[in-house]
C-alpha cells in the first residue's frame, strides 16, 4: 500500500517553504526555490501523491522551529520526530551526528565521520547530506568542508542558501565564507 503524504506551505525569512508528512512523521522539508510554483513543483516530484493539508498540532512547533532557525533565532528541533522510511543506515548516522550540532556552530565532514566512527569517510558524509530531506532539521548547512570551506549544499539555492543561513546564525558575516 502506498504512504500517503500531506504537505503545507509556509513563508519564512528566506522564502516559501514546504513541509511533507505521514503518519510516521515529518517526511521531508522543502527549502524555497525561485517562485511559489517552482517550490511546490519541487516538493511535488520528491512526493508526487502529497495532499495539500494544513499542518496538525503537532507539527506547529517545528515549523516554528524552522522558521525561527531560519530567521537566526535559535531553535530546538530536536525532538521533531522524523519519518526515516528508506533512509540507509549510514546517512542516519550521518543525519543524527549533524542534529547534534548547536546553533551557530559548525563541524567539518571529516569530524561527522569522526563522530560516526568511520574518519575515512568524509566524502560520504558529503554525498549523504546531500540526500538530507530533512534540511534545518538536521542542520546540514552547519557541516562544512576541511579548511572551513563552505564545501557543497545540494538544497535549492546552492552554496547562497548555505551562506544566507550561516549568516543568519552568525557563523559567517558580510561576504566572507572564510570568517569561520
Amino acid at each position: 500500500m502506498a504512504r500517503q503524504y500531506a504537505f503545507t506551505l509556509f513563508d519564512t525569512a528566506i522564502g516559501l517553504c514546504g513541509l511533507v508528512w505521514d503518519e510516521d512523521g515529518i517526511a521531508g522539508v522543502q527549502l524555497p526555490e525561485g517562485s511559489q510554483a517552482a517550490t511546490r513543483f519541487r516538493l511535488l516530484s520528491r512526493f508526487p501523491r502529497a495532499e495539500l493539508l494544513g499542518p496538525p498540532p503537532e507539527l506547529e512547533s517545528a515549523i516554528t522551529g524552522i522558521r525561527a532557525v531560519i530567521a537566526g533565532e535559535h531553535a530546538d528541533l530536536s525532538a521533531v520526530h522524523l519519518d526515516l522510511t528508506g533512509v540507509a543506515d549510514f546517512d542516519r548516522k550521518v543525519y543524527e551526528a549533524a542534529k547534534s550540532i548547536p546553533f551557530g556552530s559548525t563541524a567539518t565532514y571529516g569530524e561527522i565521520a569522526a563522530r560516526i566512527g568511520d574518519p575515512g569517510a568524509a566524502r560520504a558524509v558529503g554525498q549523504a547530506l546531500g540526500r538530507n530531506p530533512y534540511p534545518i532539521i538536521i542542520p546540514c548547512h552547519r557541516v562544512l568542508a576541511a579548511g572551513t570551506k563552505l564545501g557543497g549544499f545540494s538544497a535549492a539555492g546552492g552554496l547562497q542558501t548555505k551562506q544566507k543561513l550561516l549568516r543568519a546564525e552568525g557563523i559567517i558575516g558580510g561576504e566572507q565564507p572564510s570568517l569561520f
